[in-house]
Parts: C-alpha cells; structure tokens; sequence
C-alpha cells in the first residue's frame, strides 16, 4: 500500500514530465517560428535581387520587412534557448523526484519485509512455548 509520501511524490514526478513535455513543446514552437522568420527573410531578400517594379519603387519597405523578420528570428531562437534551460532543470527536478519516490518504496518495501519477518519470528516463539 503506498505511504501519503508516495503518492505525493507520484504525482509530483507526472507533474514534472508534464511540465518538460510543455517546455519542450514550446521549444519546437520557438525554433518553428525561427526558421519561418528566416525562410521570410530570405524570400523577401530573393525578391529584392531580382529587381522587380515593386522593390525599385519602395526598397526601403522591403528592407525594412527583411530586418524585422531576422529580428524575429532572433528573437524566437534566443527564446528557444531559454526553453531548452527549462527543459534541463525540468528534468533535473524530475528526476531528484523519481529517486526520491523509488527511495521511498524501497522503504516501504523494506518496512513490510521486516515486519513479515518479525511476525513470523513471534508465530514461531509462541508455537514453541
């Protein structure tokens, strides 16, 4: 039977892979946005060597567009690496869980096994008596 202590350390364990599985997803996000910033950029900047009407009448504004989104791109990859610190301390934190549960029913375990044996033991003095 598990321990109050078990349990909580059960549940906080799942809450820990829940929370990695989120820093994760959101990591893959990050990167997504990165690379469609830099496929935006480098779309615009193809655009721009080609030399169409539109570019050479307002080459300012397509600058400017390709700078914004390498600035996303920045952005979104700098927060990728944020995520990745929150994958790592997830994990981290997870895995002192684990431990700590598994520590705690090898515990029980052993309680259980000692108490079985003392039970035994008594049995055998009383029978001999």
């Amino acid at each position: 039977m598990a321990t109050p202590r078990q349990k909580r350390l059960q549940k906080l364990v799942l809450v820990m892979q829940r929370l990695k599985d989120y820093h994760q997803a959101q990591h893959a996000t990050h990167l997504a946005q990165a690379i469609a910033a830099e496929e935006e950029a480098k779309a615009i900047t193809d655009t721009l060597d080609t030399g169409t009407d539109m570019t050479n009448l307002f080459p300012e504004l397509y600058h400017r567009r390709v700078a914004s989104a390498m600035e996303r791109r920045h952005a979104s990859a700098a927060r990728a690496r944020q995520e990745v610190g929150n994958i790592i301390q997830a994990d981290a934190r997870g895995n002192a869980l684990a431990r700590a549960y598994r520590e705690a029913t090898d515990l029980e375990e052993r309680s259980a096994a000692d108490k079985e044996r003392l039970e035994f033991i008594e049995r055998r003095r009383s029978n001999e008596a």
